[in-house]
């Protein structure tokens, strides 16, 4: 393997340690502190800049292993339905590793142009998906907030309520004990006046 499939080799091997990572199931303060990073860190940047100049060199590699791959197997062809001999065990040797090289790195290369697109998909759906938790999070605690103000208001409410009521209350019983106070003395006073008047008559009578 040459120099820079070997390097498209490790670039792929990154790309799934990843892949794997971003989709691990990590705790929210740690995968948000994790996608900040990522999103915000000026390091992150460059090397991301240096990643999609690599991803054009590895699609020109794949344009060419794709290529290969083509005249390889149309040689390949040729060779079985033409007038050359395939019964040399060296030359169909030599074809067969031909053709695996091709479609080797035409796989290679193929897989990690695909892998990247995967990524990046799957890292802005992710840190969306955290955008979205931290905006649920921030409306859950608004709405929180004014669920107690509206109980704590209706609370006041029901106190102020309450204490009106009390007051009524003591207001109805002080005017009840006034009332059954004036009673008795009204009793005690017509129990005189039928006394009184009662002695008048009997002096009269006699």
């Amino acid at each position: 393997m040459t120099i820079y499939y070997s390097l498209t080799f490790l670039l792929l091997a990154a790309e799934m340690v990843t892949f794997c990572l971003l989709v691990s199931p990590l705790p929210f303060t740690v995968r948000k502190n994790l996608f900040r990073f990522l999103s915000e860190s000026p390091i992150v940047a460059k090397v991301a800049y240096g990643l999609k100049i690599s991803f054009i060199f590895v699609g020109i590699l794949f344009l060419d292993a794709l290529q290969r791959m083509f005249r390889v197997t149309a040689e390949t062809e040729m060779a079985k339905t033409g007038g050359q001999s395939m019964h040399d065990v060296r030359t169909e040797t030599n074809f067969a590793a031909r053709k695996f090289y091709a479609q080797r790195n035409t796989y290679l290369t193929g897989f990690c142009l695909f892998l990247s697109l995967v990524l990046t998909r799957t890292f802005s759906i992710i840190l969306d998906l955290i955008h979205t938790q931290e905006e649920y999070a921030k409306l859950k605690k608004v709405v929180g907030a004014g669920a107690k103000g509206d109980q704590s208001k209706q609370i006041e409410e029901l106190k102020k309520k309450l204490a009106a009521s009390e007051a009524k209350d003591r207001d109805f019983a002080n005017l009840k004990k006034q009332a059954a106070q004036q009673a008795d003395e009204f009793d005690r006073l017509a129990s005189k006046y039928n006394e009184a008047v009662g002695a008048v008559s009997d002096k009269k009578s006699d």
